[in-house]
């Protein structure tokens, strides 16, 4: 199959939906509100759509890995934001180094881990 794609946009969960879309837009994320119960939030080419829903074992397995090309920039907005401080339940992990690159993680209120990583 030859694939002609433009673009993939995940469908993520949130605990409390009000919470994550504030979330997500704080991040810079634009928000384009789709029905009451789901909003797409895109920057640049990255887009992804959020939903009013809650599985415990769905979002504690969703992962998304954002390439990047400077992961030590995005590591230091994302810690300059306080996001912990602002959002119950949000993290920022350090950078890791691994074999194939580097990256830091975000957790959002939710759970939902998202990994920023630079490969080598």
């Amino acid at each position: 199959m030859e694939h002609r794609a433009i673009s993939i946009r995940p469908f993520i969960g949130a605990k409390d939906f009000e919470l994550s879309r504030d979330f997500y837009r704080t991040l810079g994320f634009q928000e384009t509100i789709i029905s009451p119960a789901m909003s797409l939030f895109e920057t640049g080419k990255l887009a992804f759509y959020l939903q009013n829903a809650y599985v415990k074992d769905w979002i504690d397995n969703t992962m998304i890995f954002v390439e990047v090309e400077d992961v030590g920039f995005y590591f230091q907005k994302l810690s300059d934001m306080n996001l912990p401080g602002k959002y119950a339940g949000a993290r920022v992990s350090p950078i890791r180094d691994e074999s194939w690159g580097r990256e830091c993680f975000l957790h959002d209120p939710s759970g939902i881990l998202w990994h920023f990583g630079e490969f080598r």
